[in-house]
């Protein structure tokens, strides 16, 4: 009989704790499960059964476990008459989800629906704290905490007493169990103890909630053809598998802007769809652009709509998209639509797959320039972006090996559309006049088919000497239908470089290689460590490049180009498909690394490239000049190297570089630095690029970009960096902030100056400040900008 009125009373100072624990899902509050058949096992220094008073009382060091549910009190007392039972003296109660009750007394009907606890302290599991002096339940649902505080911030171990970073007092806190609320009733919140702010009432969902229909944290911000600007969302939680977000943007100068986002889950993946749109009150506050204008404008109405998708179809393939489609080139940039504001956006539909070395990509894509310039300047580049429909890529490696090698398969395709012809110009210093010196994309549409097939295996000589034959043959179809006007531009730039302009509807080229790859790694083991030396050299048989001594094929997926060590050893060295190397080639380099016992390790890399025989296709026309500079060009190239280095105490640098094969004249190098502990964080960056007049480069490109980040106390640091550029003197970037953060409040400020090198546009500054209170939301702007003269 003990034990039966022991587990009911015990249910009921479980359940009583509950309203921090429900989960989010459920409508109300109910006892915790506890598991069939679980016993309960009670300890005691007394027990007492009382016939007269119909009670039961136990006394001294009460320790109670239920189903994973655990009671400690000096005394816990049941009075069958009135139903009600009491624990008292240091009560702490553990459910099964880890939820901490700690009080004085609590005093509790049976039906666990009324209630009273004296000086009360709750922890969540989710690491929220609530203490009252007093609390009562009532209807089993409703929870009011008297002269109540409510934080997020774990208590100071060692000072137990102090206030916490923030928190947040009321007269009463009302905990709705089915509601899924908490309410402040005459409250203030308070920063380090200092009240700083009085709310006479608001509510939040309840901790354990992650999701909750109701207002969220407004922000803020500020440009110059804007004005100041509050956003207020507001968030709604229409079901657990999809919500909608809906946005209000007030401007000062522009007016109302309305912003609106759905999110919809399944079990395979999820959707978002975005949508946007203000009618602007003052268009001429752009003073350059598509938006500028009288107050009649026709663009006064801007808006957007943007979707994104990813949904797996099985383990190994995936389906997804991305899509923007606005009024205009630069909405979403210029009013910061979360999501679609970066400055080159791509728009894609794609399937992919995915099986161990094997995979397949599908996608069509079309790229957006958010630009802020006129459709008549040269340098507009949106309207020239083409349409990709569609690029293909599929390949496969045979998991058994072929005549004891790896062989791979690579299919790749690509269908380009442009409506713009995308052109570069030079000037002439005799005529002043100005010619094509790039066609960077033709006006019209071009497509190619490209299989690859390769074969190689490794051998290793007993002297340790790796031996690897290699096999490959290349074929693509292509076809092009451009206009007159990409003819035109094609054959004008072939006149000034003195070729050939074969403009050709369709073509067929193929490329087969043999080569050999000869490796001799030689270990050096010392009792400090160990390093490693390794002479490499490459030779490739390959026939000339079909069409390279003529323009007219386009090239539209291999136009960046650089030559360094990193590509030293690469069999094709173009970046894409539509250039194929050619000509017999020979690469020779020397590689190094070592690992010493005190934690430091180095490598290096140094190297030439030779062309042997054959027409060496980076000296070969073309299109975009992508071989012009490259130090491939001549028969001998330029030097190319890197090293390295690491510490065990976090210092590292790396330096690369391009030298001049005749003068050791520096082509291009980057050099890397950085230090790194827990107070402290350094890094720097050096780069330098000679001129190249054929890419719209005339001078040479120098710039160093320093970085530091020190944290001066254990929650508390500082960061800043700078961009100097040597060649226009101009500090071209350059931010500093501080910023503070810890488990329950972070709070960060930064100021980031962007300044033209050129001096064509004003200085464009940027201030940002972030507030998140964990549990309650985060309020600031990361956005907000001017532009100062």
């Amino acid at each position: 009989m003990a034990r039966l009125y022991g587990a009911t009373a015990l249910a009921c100072l479980f359940a009583y704790a509950l309203p921090v624990a429900t989960p989010a899902w459920s409508q109300e509050i109910s006892a915790p499960e506890v598991p069939e058949g679980s016993q309960m096992l009670l300890e005691a220094d007394t027990l007492v059964y009382d016939n007269d008073k119909n009670t039961i009382t136990a006394v001294g060091g009460v320790r109670i476990d239920y189903g994973g549910n655990r009671l400690v009190a000096q005394r816990v007392a049941y009075d069958r008459k009135t139903s009600r039972l009491v624990a008292s003296g240091n009560v702490e109660l553990v459910d099964s989800s880890g939820t901490k009750v700690y009080s004085d007394e609590i005093d509790v009907t049976d039906d666990f629906a009324n209630g009273f606890v004296n000086a009360l302290r709750v922890e969540t599991v989710d690491k929220t704290y609530f203490a009252a002096e007093s609390a009562t339940r009532t209807g089993g649902v409703l929870t009011t905490f008297n002269n109540g505080v409510y934080t997020a911030c774990k208590p100071c171990e060692a000072k137990p007493d102090r206030a916490p970073i923030w928190r947040i007092k009321a007269q009463k806190i009302i905990w709705n169990g089915t509601a899924k609320t908490v309410r402040f009733e005459k409250s203030r919140f308070e920063f380090f103890g200092f009240p700083i702010a009085y709310l006479p009432s608001f509510e939040i969902a309840d901790p354990t909630v992650k999701r909750k229909s109701g207002f969220l944290f407004p922000g803020i911000n500020y440009k110059s053809n804007l004005g100041a600007s509050l956003a207020v969302p507001y968030y709604f939680a229409l079901s657990p598998t999809y919500d909608l977000t809906v946005t209000a943007h007030g401007y000062t100068k522009q007016g109302f802007l309305g912003e609106a986002e759905w999110r919809q889950r399944f079990n395979s993946g999820e959707y978002t769809l975005k949508i946007a749109g203000i009618r602007q009150n003052d268009p001429g506050a752009f003073d350059r652009g598509v938006n500028s204008g009288p107050v009649d404008d026709p663009n006064r109405f801007r808006g957007m709509v943007g979707s994104t998708g990813r949904f797996d179809i099985n383990p190994r393939w995936q389906f997804g998209w991305n899509f923007l489609a606005q009024t205009d080139k630069n909405f979403s940039y210029t009013y910061n639509i979360d999501g679609y504001d970066s400055y080159i956006y791509r728009s894609e539909i794609y399937l992919t797959g995915l099986n161990d070395r094997n995979y397949f990509d599908l996608r069509a894509m079309k790229f957006d320039v958010q630009e802020d310039l006129l459709d008549s300047n040269l340098s507009a580049r949106n309207d020239k972006q083409p349409w990709v429909l569609p690029s293909f890529d599929y390949s496969f490696t045979p998991d058994e090996p072929v005549f004891g090698g790896e062989l791979n398969f690579d299919v790749n395709s690509r269908v380009v559309h442009r409506d713009d012809l995308d052109v570069g110009f030079g000037r002439n210093p005799l005529t002043n006049q100005n010619f094509v010196e790039r066609v960077r994309g033709i006006d019209g549409t071009d497509g190619r088919v490209t299989g690859l097939a390769e074969w190689k295996r490794s051998f290793i000589t007993q002297g340790g000497l790796v031996v690897t034959p290699l096999l490959a043959f290349q074929a693509d179809a292509d076809y092009v239908n451009q206009t007159s006007a990409s003819v035109l531009a094609i054959e004008q730039m072939a006149q000034v470089q003195g070729v050939a302009a074969d403009v050709r509807s369709s073509f067929f080229r193929s490329m087969a290689t043999a080569g050999l790859e000869l490796r001799w790694p030689v270990l050096f083991s010392f009792s400090s460590g160990s390093q490693i030396l390794e002479p490499m050299a490459q030779i490739f048989a390959r026939p000339n490049e079909r069409y390279a001594a003529s323009l007219g094929i386009p090239n539209e997926d291999a136009q960046s180009f650089v030559f360094d060590a990193t590509t030293l050893f690469e069999r094709d060295k173009f970046s894409g498909f539509d250039r194929v190397e050619g000509g017999t080639r020979a690469n020779v380099g020397l590689r190094y690394s070592g690992t010493f016992d005190n934690g430091w390790t180095t490598n290096a890399l140094f190297g030439q490239s030779y062309q042997l025989a054959g027409r060496n296709s980076f000296a070969s026309p073309d299109l975009v000049n992508v071989g012009a500079y490259s130090g491939l060009e001549s028969d001998t190239s330029d030097f190319v190297g890197l090293v390295g280095f690491a510490t065990p105490f976090g210092v590292s640098a790396s330096a690369s570089a391009r030298l001049d094969e005749q003068t050791l004249e520096v082509r291009r190098a980057e050099v890397k630095a950085g230090y790194s502990t827990r107070p402290l964080s350094l890094t720097a960056q050096y780069a330098f690029i000679q001129a190249q007049p054929l890419y719209g480069f005339s001078t040479d490109r120098q710039e160093v970009t320093l970085g530091a980040s020190a944290r001066f106390h254990e929650n508390w640091r500082a960061f800043g960096s700078g961009t100097y550029d040597f060649e226009s003197g101009v500090v071209t970037r350059d931010a500093i902030g501080f910023a503070y953060d810890d488990e329950c409040f972070s709070y960060s400020m930064s100021m980031l100056t962007k300044r033209d090198p050129l001096k064509r546009q004003d200085d464009e500054r940027t201030f940002g400040f972030t507030i998140s209170l964990r549990t309650i939301g985060d309020f600031g702007s990361t956005t907000g900008q001017f532009a100062q003269r």
